[in-house]
């Protein structure tokens, strides 16, 4: 190997460390903006996928003493 070529080498490296780490950055912005509108989607105060199916189901509580 001579030196233009590692010099290329090392060249050619050092951008494709840049490039993955750009594009890492990017996915991360991207999985957090998706946890965030999971976490919004997912209100608490939204009826619950059981409670449309069974709307009496859990709404009284037997108790003997």
């Amino acid at each position: 190997m001579d030196i233009a070529e590692i010099s290329m080498n090392l060249s050619q490296n050092s951008l494709m460390s840049a490039v993955g780490t750009a594009m890492l950055g990017k996915t991360i912005d991207l999985v957090e903006g998706q946890a965030k509108a999971l976490t919004e989607s997912m209100d608490m105060n939204s009826p619950s996928l059981e409670s449309l199916v069974y709307p009496t189901s859990g709404t009284m509580i037997d108790m003997r003493v």
